[in-house]
């Protein structure tokens, strides 16, 4: 996001976490719903949502059209956040999207987070984006947008078989509900990231030859957090053509430390 979109969005989590506070953990769901609702209707309806996220001395028409639109459809705190949003300026008008579809993956996890189970939404988001990694067939059904969005849904269900928790599914229903162009296995890494980042974490994506230990994923986190000066959590991938080392990634940072790099490399510099 540009600058506008970056200060916007933070006004918009401001007023977000405002009113989250004083919502019932059974209402977190419907909330989370209604903002998500929202976020689909900007992307279907491309002429609204460059009105709604364009520049303008008065926002006061803006708020008022959105009242008329959808007042009575959500519910208040919803329907809140999004006059907060269309209030704000937008340096592009997919960004107003993102930053509601944001809040409302964040109000899923903070469902989660009250009932002790984002660690394990985390966990079950990670290893479905493994899951999507090593087929990508499924991944091409799933993000599809040319089939029906209940017949996707029902591929998910069949593929999740009940195994994950009530707030992955749900977090994952509404990944595909929300494609707009965009692969599943591309969304799915997001979730897992904004749920470390709830949990006041951020994410390395680890691969390794083999599996780490429980004492070695602890202490290359523990090493990774005093590199990075914040908590680091490691989320492994097993790969057994990295033959050995580790390749990291955090952010946008990437430390390839694998038997295989180095082979290619020694290989780049052998004489032809």
């Amino acid at each position: 996001m540009h600058a506008a979109s970056r200060d916007s969005l933070q006004v918009v989590q401001r007023r977000f976490d405002d009113l989250v506070k004083d919502i019932d953990s059974s209402a977190l769901a419907g909330f989370a719903d209604d903002l998500g609702s929202v976020a689909r209707l900007l992307l279907s309806e491309v002429v609204l949502r460059k009105h709604l996220a364009t520049q303008a001395d008065d926002s006061a028409g803006k708020v008022s059209l959105v009242d008329s639109l959808l007042n009575g459809k959500i519910g208040a705190p919803a329907l809140d956040v999004v006059k907060t949003a269309v209030a704000e300026r937008w340096s592009v008008s997919r960004d107003l999207t993102a930053a509601l579809t944001r809040v409302s993956r964040l109000a899923d996890l903070i469902d989660a987070e009250r009932a002790g189970q984002i660690e394990n939404v985390e966990d079950e988001l990670f290893r479905f984006g493994r899951t999507l990694d090593a087929n990508p067939k499924l991944t091409s059904l799933l993000s599809d947008s040319a089939r029906p969005v209940d017949a996707r849904l029902g591929l998910l269900d069949d593929v999740l078989a009940g195994k994950p928790s009530t707030y992955t599914t749900r977090l994952l229903h509404g990944a595909v509900r929300g494609l707009h162009g965009e692969n599943l296995d591309a969304v799915v890494p997001e979730l897992a990231e904004l749920a470390a980042e709830r949990r006041g974490e951020s994410v390395a994506q680890v691969t390794a030859a083999t599996p780490l230990t429980d004492e070695q994923q602890a202490r290359l986190e523990s090493v990774l957090s005093r590199i990075y000066g914040r908590k680091i959590s490691v989320q492994l991938d097993v790969d057994p053509d990295v033959l050995g080392g580790l390749h990291i990634t955090v952010g946008e940072e990437v430390v390839d430390g694998t038997v295989a790099s180095r082979l290619a490399s020694a290989a780049d510099h052998l004489p032809s």
